[in-house]
């Protein structure tokens, strides 16, 4: 052991409009059937120690089989190691009512998990050169987030034609970006409002307002 997933179309909707739809609503159930499902970020730790990164994130997805939950591990191990180029990325899948505290998150809390080794011989001795290790439980979670079933430990060629039929490799969702981005829309959007009649500022006659810095 390594430590360290319908659109109802309005009335006299054209034909054409509706082949349209309907093909891009297969296109889309195709590539997350290819590639697992989308997830959210639950808790992301870098480690660094003797000129060596490994990255470990926490992930949740919707209730999906074991399967699905291995392939969005994959999905995402490879997403990270592209944009950060790390020594070892672990990617741990959660269920949405799985616990988030580092401390419960142990055993049958773990519905799947990832390590991917891009360079193993150059990081632990006595890997035989295996760049991932895969596993997860092939039963559901309980309400509380805790999975049934029996351990699935995926072998070297199930892992390589997994990674071999994504279509995309996208990263998990980041909760805190996107409040952060709602955050800045609200606050643009309160910048056109006129300032109350003590804070309103005349301006000479002919002069234009100078444009607001940063915007």
């Amino acid at each position: 052991m390594i430590v360290i997933g319908g659109l109802a179309l309005l009335i006299g909707a054209s034909g054409g409009v509706a082949l349209y739809i309907g093909r891009d609503n297969i296109i889309g159930q195709v590539l997350e059937e290819a590639n697992g499902v989308s997830c959210t970020d639950v808790n992301l730790v870098t480690i660094k120690k003797q000129d060596r990164v490994w990255i470990r994130k926490y992930i949740k997805t919707e209730p999906t089989d074991g399967m699905t939950r291995v392939k969005t591990a994959l999905r995402v191990a490879q997403a990270i190691y592209a944009q950060e180029r790390p020594d070892l990325v672990q990617v741990v899948v959660l269920d949405e009512n799985g616990p988030t505290l580092r401390s419960d998150i142990r055993g049958r809390a773990i519905g799947a998990d990832v390590v991917y080794i891009p360079h193993p011989d150059q990081l632990v001795e006595g890997l035989n050169g295996k760049p991932y290790t895969a596993r997860y439980y092939d039963g559901q979670a309980s309400e509380n987030g805790l999975f049934f079933g029996e351990r699935i430990d995926l072998p070297d060629e199930e892992i390589q034609a997994l990674n071999a039929s994504f279509k995309q490799r996208s990263d998990c969702i980041d909760p805190t970006a996107v409040a952060a981005t709602a955050g800045e829309g609200n606050e643009k959007g309160g910048e056109g409002d006129a300032p109350p009649d003590s804070e309103a500022v005349s301006l000479p006659e002919g002069s234009k307002a100078a444009p607001a810095s940063g915007h």
